[in-house]
């Protein structure tokens, strides 16, 4: 392959062709270029993706391919799996709460989720509460906090990991009731607890701070309940078992 042809192709700003060139097959031209260029989407949509992966920055690298769909999940009756899958909650600016026992595979699928809205196009926040709530009040401190809200203007999925292992203080969640106040209606969040919504008091203190929250996080949400032991546990004993 000549320079020049790589000096236009990065003109054009066609960042895969080039390589490509020897690796399409050829039986006409139109079929050519038009078989050249769908690989250079595809290979700019996959790329994209990962991007989109690395800005997300989710704790673990998680699949929906690598999901155990056990019988421990109860659906909302409106919702099932292939739903789910298809990611319309986040098009539809709607929420995703799953609440259940620690271990029970809550944080799985909501990181597998994220990765696949990633690869889709969407923007992805991946926080654990407890982090986000650090964040915040460091935020406040220094005079930076409409500039952290600022943060979410393009991002359609925030998940919000583990609300309720660490109770905050009153400024804590008042900064988090706000942001998530930002979000209602604008943004999809989804939301993993071990705590049933009677209980959220535990984390926010404020008995009517909760309320105002509870109400925006269920609104236009699917609730999936996890029930059952802890598949790590689980997984241990089995493998104590066969030992």
């Amino acid at each position: 392959m000549s320079d020049e042809l790589k000096v236009m192709c990065k003109q054009l700003r066609l960042a895969y062709v080039a390589e490509l060139l020897d690796k399409v097959s050829f039986e006409n031209p139109e079929q050519y270029v038009l078989d050249l260029f769908k690989q250079e989407l595809t290979l700019r949509e996959t790329a994209k993706g990962e991007r989109l992966i690395k800005k997300a920055k989710f704790m673990n690298q998680k699949e929906l391919s690598d999901y155990r769909w056990d019988e421990h999940i109860r659906f909302p009756a409106h919702l099932d799996r292939s739903t789910l899958e298809s990611l319309h909650f986040i098009k539809r600016k709607e929420n995703l709460i799953l609440t259940g026992s620690p271990g029970t595979g809550k944080s799985h699928l909501v990181t597998a989720l994220g990765h696949k809205a990633c690869r889709a196009g969407y923007e992805v926040r991946f926080y654990r509460v407890a982090e986000l709530v650090d964040q915040l009040e460091k935020a406040w401190r220094d005079g930076k906090f409409q500039a952290f809200r600022n943060k979410f203007n393009k991002v359609d999925l925030i998940i919000l990991d583990e609300m309720g292992y660490v109770p905050f203080n009153k400024e804590g969640a008042e900064l988090l009731f706000l942001l998530i106040s930002d979000w209602y209606e604008q943004r999809s969040l989804a939301i993993t607890s071990n705590l049933e919504f009677s209980q959220w008091n535990r984390i926010f203190v404020d008995a009517r701070l909760t309320a105002a929250l509870v109400d925006r996080v269920i609104h236009h949400a699917h609730i999936l309940s996890f029930t059952g032991d802890s598949y790590r546990v689980r997984h241990a004993l089995s493998n104590h078992q066969t030992e």
